[in-house]
């Protein structure tokens, strides 16, 4: 018998604040993250846009020759993942007793590899690496270091599936809880958000360029869209079945309804409709859930001309003429990248439990493409006890989630 996957616990380090409580503020007030950058503008970035967040700091947590196999976003996933534990009530001793797995989203470690490989070429000498480089650069540093840091001895694996990942991650968790694989699993999303980590996306004019408004920049479905701009961070989810959690007295959040996901088997950067609308018609029929049972869409929108456009028109497809309310919250947090799945999953349920939708900033006026969906430019009080959120990435990955509240 399949059973019910929920979850149990919250946690994130993002540009709206590193608690949930103050993300929840930023989301409800309409808080935008983005800042202007001089460091990037100095050193020839086109944009020098980008996501604000504080770095953490580790030293009270993890010792310091752990901490030098940590890269940037594994430091953003320990802090997430310490306070999602907490809010599930996950404590140490438990995990050390039980099977807990890991599932992380991830796709690349550019400034720890760019450090190394420079000392190598400076000192012409592989020991100047140093020792924790190859820890860093590997794109499952995430896991690796987070399953050794709090002992986790179920499965541990690396989503790696672009601007997807974070929402894979949660999807296979889903996947081996319902089957009976596991009965609890740590899985969510990172971004590394230092410069280097994105030149080759602004060398390729990914980027908006309205950097005299920083916060005015990212305006998913708008008429005036002129790129997405670049965030970080990571955001964390415990996933267990249901009677995992009832057993051990968990707090239940939601509860995970289905999982779909397609390819676009077409071009790699350029996305088409049928591939994320088959996402999407997948992960209803997968859950037996009816279009009219969804009352908000939190979509993958990044703010560009044609993915914006593509989405909504998918959205359209498969919605009918349902006008079920529609955001990015893109348009506060830019796009977080390998971590937008999961921390956009933890913004759409803190809306949930709180009675709102936080509205798509910037949205001024929809174009011929984007007018075909219900797009809310303000903050909303509203109930709703399910949602569908969207994640989609290079090379044509699609994935979709459908939470419910309980």
């Amino acid at each position: 018998m399949e059973k019910r996957v929920v979850i149990t616990g919250m946690g994130i380090w993002s540009c709206l604040g590193n608690t949930l409580d103050e993300v929840r503020d930023a989301l409800y007030k309409g808080k935008s993250g983005i800042v202007f950058s001089e460091e990037r503008k100095g050193l020839g970035f086109r944009s020098a846009l980008c996501a604000k967040l504080e770095h953490p700091d580790l030293k009270p947590f993890v010792s310091r020759n752990l901490r030098q196999f940590m890269p940037e976003e594994a430091q953003y996933a320990y802090m997430a993942t310490r306070a999602a534990l907490a809010d599930a009530k996950l404590e140490q001793d438990y995990i050390d007793q039980h099977e807990v797995g890991i599932i992380y989203g991830n796709d690349s470690v550019a400034e720890a590899t760019m450090h190394a490989l420079d000392k190598f070429r400076e000192f012409h000498d592989t020991s100047a690496c140093g020792s924790g480089a190859i820890f860093q650069s590997m794109n499952s540093t995430v896991t690796m270091n987070l399953a050794c840091l709090f002992r986790l001895k179920g499965i541990n694996l690396t989503a790696s599936a672009a601007c997807a990942s974070g929402s894979h991650a949660v999807g296979l968790a889903y996947l081996l809880i319902r089957n009976g694989l596991q009965d609890c699993i740590v899985c969510g999303g990172a971004q590394e958000a230092n410069l280097y980590s994105v030149a080759a996306f602004d060398g390729i004019q990914s980027f908006s360029v309205r950097e005299d408004m920083p916060e005015k920049a990212s305006r998913p479905f708008d008429r005036d869209r002129d790129g997405l701009v670049p965030g970080g961070g990571a955001a964390t989810v415990v996933v267990e079945s249901y009677e995992h959690a009832v057993k051990r007295g968990a707090p239940i959040l939601a509860e995970i309804v289905s999982w779909g996901f397609s390819g676009n088997g077409n071009h790699i950067s350029t996305p088409n409709i049928e591939g994320p609308a088959r996402s999407l018609e997948l992960c209803l029929k997968n859950g037996n859930v009816q279009p009219e049972q969804i009352g908000y869409i939190n979509a993958h929108a990044t703010s560009t001309r044609i993915g914006d456009a593509r989405e909504a028109q998918a959205i359209a497809q498969v919605f009918g003429g349902l006008s079920v309310p529609v955001t990015s919250t893109k348009s506060q947090t830019g796009h977080e990248m390998w971590m937008a799945g999961a921390s956009e999953l933890i913004y759409s349920i803190l809306m949930m439990k709180n009675d709102f939708i936080a509205g798509n900033i910037n949205f001024e006026n929809p174009d011929e493409d984007t007018a075909c969906i219900h797009v809310l430019p303000e903050t909303k009080e509203t109930h709703f006890d399910m949602f569908l959120s969207n994640s989609f990435g290079f090379g044509g990955t699609n994935s979709t989630l459908i939470v419910k509240n309980l």
